[in-house]
This record gives C-alpha cells, sequence and structure tokens, in this order.
C-alpha cells in the first residue's frame, strides 16, 4: 500500500515550494521568471501571477514562492515575490509602502503620503492642480510686474 501512495505523497510534496529569482522577462502581458528551487533545480517560463494594479520586475537573488500544478515542476506559477534586501521597514500599524530599493512612497495611516526619492520626482500628466488650481507647466498669473511684487494666484 505505502509503495502505491508513494507517487501521490511526492506529487503533494511538491505542489508549493520556495527558490530565488534568476532572470525575469517582463516583456510580455505575464511576466516570467526562471527560478533556482532546492537542490540547485532550475525551472524556466514561470508565470508570475501579480495583483491586479501592481507589477514589478524582481531583481536576481529575489525569493519567490511557487505552486506546481499536480505537483508537476514543467507547470509551475510564482504567487509571490518578495526581497528582503529592499524592503522598507519601521511602518506604523496601517501604512502601506510601495518601493523599489532607491525610492518610497508611503501611504501613511494618517492620511498623510510621503514620497522619498534620491534624485527627482517627476509627474506626468497635462494638468497638475493643488487645491483645484492648476499648477502644472501651463498655469498662469494675472497681474504679474516686474520687480519684487508678488503676483496673484495662479488661475
Amino acid at each position: 500500500m505505502q509503495r502505491m501512495m508513494a507517487p501521490q505523497a511526492r506529487r503533494r510534496q511538491n505542489m508549493v515550494a520556495r527558490g530565488t529569482v534568476v532572470l525575469s522577462n517582463a516583456s510580455s502581458k505575464l511576466q516570467t521568471l526562471q527560478l533556482r528551487l532546492l537542490a540547485e533545480e532550475t525551472v524556466d517560463q514561470v508565470g508570475h501571477f501579480e495583483p491586479y494594479g501592481f507589477t514589478a520586475r524582481p531583481r536576481p537573488g529575489a525569493g519567490a514562492a511557487g505552486v506546481f500544478i499536480d505537483g508537476e515542476r514543467t507547470h509551475a506559477l510564482v504567487l509571490a515575490v518578495a526581497d528582503r534586501r529592499y524592503r522598507v521597514t519601521g511602518l506604523e500599524e496601517g501604512d502601506v509602502a510601495i518601493y523599489d530599493g532607491f525610492s518610497t512612497i508611503r501611504l501613511k495611516e494618517s492620511g498623510v503620503v510621503a514620497i522619498s526619492a534620491p534624485m527627482a520626482i517627476e509627474f506626468e500628466s497635462p494638468v497638475l492642480t493643488h487645491n483645484g488650481k492648476n499648477i502644472g507647466a501651463t498655469h498662469t498669473h494675472g497681474n504679474v510686474a516686474d520687480g519684487s511684487a508678488h503676483t496673484s494666484a495662479p488661475d
């Protein structure tokens, strides 16, 4: 009986595995990864399922958790990738952070959005507003005068 059950037991054991990312390919609609699993096993073309609205291309060495349909190593899906080398620490309860190892966007429980970037923050939008006023590249001011006088608020 034990001999008969051994293949099913192996398949169950092979259904979930941890590994590290070796390569990533973000050129298609479903990003694929090459993973190195336990015992130096390498698995290619593993689909990386990501939550709607979020995508990231992991660096080599990031950790991955994969599932293998029916325990077959040729039919794999990665459900999560984490990289503790770059993970933001010290968040307050309820905070959310988006990060890449250099820059961070932190949505604080208090309602504050904190952006940290070592080089620059770029906004790609035809209109940028603050309190309902256009402050982007196309905004205008009235009552412009030479010298040290102040202008009126943006139109």
